[in-house]
């Protein structure tokens, strides 16, 4: 996870969860409200890889598999909670902060953060193909440390 503080947890980290559960209309079950605390318990927007939220939620002493968090993580985007930004063929993380928005990709820290939305500027897209419309424009800026 790339929160900077300790992990969220505790009554009022679970309440947080529940809420931003309940906003969506999903059942909150006890590994949803367990995710739920860890992601937006801070009230914080955060970037997670399914792997970096597993070891969250291990360390903070709940039992859930890395297939539950898989398919939580996917309930969460298709409820509109998250969005999901690929990096690459092989690197999906999951953003807490559902506006469109872009992203630096730190190559050598294998880190996502969100970019400043209002010095980027787009002045024109390719036309759609017949048949087709543009439902998204993902901007994910690679960095390296020089």
């Amino acid at each position: 996870m790339d929160k900077k503080n300790a992990i969220p947890t505790g009554p009022e980290a679970a309440e947080r969860g529940a809420a931003w559960l309940a906003g969506a209309g999903l059942r909150p079950t006890r590994q949803r409200v367990a995710l739920a605390a860890l992601l937006v318990g801070d009230g914080q927007d955060c970037h997670v890889t399914a792997e970096s939220l597993f070891s969250a939620v291990s360390a903070a002493g709940e039992k859930v598999s890395l297939a539950t968090v898989y398919n939580t993580l996917r309930a969460f985007c298709d409820a509109g909670l998250m969005q999901e930004v690929m990096v690459d063929g092989t690197k999906c993380y999951f953003d807490t902060r559902t506006d469109d928005h872009p992203h630096f990709f730190w190559e050598d820290e294998g880190r996502l953060s969100d970019a400043p939305v209002e010095q980027l500027e787009i002045t024109r897209l390719p036309q759609a193909p017949d048949g087709a419309r543009i439902s998204k424009v993902d901007v994910v800026i690679r960095l390296r440390r020089s």
